[in-house]
């Protein structure tokens, strides 16, 4: 039963980027992960007052000609902010261990924070808010594909993600972090 909803969100993915299979020079690359919130990977929880053991993830995507990116979470806290962003390192003991957010066109100064860099046309950002029974949905769709160099997890932050100089791409603490293998 696990699988039906995998291949739903997959078939939704493939719906949401028409034609990305033939529009594309090489084959479209799909990606599936999910997991349950615990205190080890693929699914692991730093705060479980925010996202509570038991909470579920999942995400699909698509790299064709661009890149779209769907998160579905559900068992966290209902009416709450999150922000989530796709990470360049696998999940670890702690939200560190994730790396920095996975950028197209990598920023020479870290912690990236330059508005130019940190943005949802050079990142993956999956902000959502859940609604009252917990569950939350979000959507990324980039104009670039993802190749060799690849994102590794999908964090859980604190907060939305802020937008201005000096602060762009911060979302507050890691929250959560599901291994993700783009």
């Amino acid at each position: 039963m696990r699988l039906l909803p995998a291949l739903a969100a997959a078939a939704a993915v493939a719906l949401l980027v028409p034609g990305a299979a033939a529009a594309s020079p090489s084959p479209a690359r799909f990606t599936t992960a999910h997991g349950t919130f615990s205190d080890h990977a693929p699914a692991v929880t730093y705060r479980p007052d925010l996202v509570p053991p038991g909470a579920r993830a999942h995400v699909f995507g698509v790299s064709a000609t661009g890149t779209t990116t769907l998160l579905f979470v559900t068992g966290l806290l209902p009416g709450r902010a999150y922000g989530a962003h796709a990470h360049t390192q696998p999940c670890g003991a702690t939200g560190d261990a994730a790396g920095p957010h996975f950028q197209h066109v990598p920023d020479p100064v870290k912690p990236s924070v330059d508005p130019a860099y940190a943005n949802p046309r050079n990142e993956i950002w999956l902000d959502f808010t859940t609604d009252r029974a917990g569950t939350g949905f979000a959507r990324s769709t980039v104009d670039w594909r993802v190749t060799d160099r690849r994102p590794k997890s999908v964090v859980v932050h604190e907060t939305h993600t802020h937008i201005d100089p000096g602060h762009a791409g911060t979302a507050g603490a890691r929250l959560a972090c599901l291994d993700v293998d783009f």
